[in-house]
Order: structure tokens, then C-alpha cells, then sequence
């Protein structure tokens, strides 16, 4: 079953759009939150499964890729980041090495590495 999504395309579309233009400067704290969660559920969509969670706090989290899957207690694949560093690398403003290497994704597990599905776009 796919993904149900919470955010209109059209509108995470335009915030994800609004947060690429502003570059360096800070958008608000709604428009950043519509692009996190439509990204996170554009991912969900994208490689459906329960094997890996993602989480972006304070926005969104979801479960993604096939495989073995989590059903209690702390999941055994994680991938965790800030919102920044997520839609960066979903605009492959940086690249998922780049970012496990500087510290700004926490990825804990063999089916932890998003390589395969990031960049987005």
C-alpha cells in the first residue's frame, strides 16, 4: 500500500521551490516544515518498506525501503538529520557521503545509506 500523503504536491513543490531560492537566508519556519514532511513522504513513495526509518526533527519521519521489518523499540536502520542537511541532500545540494562524513546524518545500520535514493530530483 502506498505511502498517504499529508501534503499536497503542489504545495511542498512551492516550498521546496521557496526554500532553493532563498540560498543562504532563512525561510519560515512553515514553509520549511511543508518541504521537509513533502519530501520525506516523496521518498516514502518513491522506495516503499519499513526496513529503514528516517527521521528529520522536528518535521517528519517515516519508514522506508524493503526488507526486514521494524515492529518495537529503537529500529536497528536509522538515518537522522536536520532540516537543512535533508533538503540539501534531496536537492543534491550535498551528497549523502559528504553528509554522513561531516557528522549532519547519523545513519545506524547495514540498510541505512540513502545513496541509492537521494538526490530527489
Amino acid at each position: 500500500m502506498p505511502a498517504r500523503r499529508r501534503v499536497d504536491p503542489a504545495a511542498g513543490e512551492e516550498a521546496l521551490a521557496a526554500w532553493a531560492a532563498a540560498e543562504e537566508a532563512e525561510v519560515p519556519r512553515a514553509v520549511l516544515a511543508t518541504a521537509v514532511r513533502y519530501t520525506v513522504e516523496e521518498l516514502a513513495a518513491r522506495a516503499p518498506g519499513r526496513a529503514v526509518e528516517v527521521r528529520v526533527p522536528p518535521y517528519a519521519a517515516a519508514q522506508v525501503i524493503e526488507g526486514p521489518r521494524h515492529t518495537r523499540g529503537t529500529p536497528t536502520n536509522v538515518v537522522e538529520t536536520d532540516p537543512q542537511t535533508w533538503l540539501a541532500l534531496v536537492t543534491g545540494r550535498t551528497s549523502w557521503a559528504e553528509a554522513v562524513a561531516s557528522g549532519s546524518v547519523r545513519a545506524s545500520g547495514r540498510r541505512a545509506d540513502l545513496t541509492a535514493y537521494l538526490p530527489l530530483r
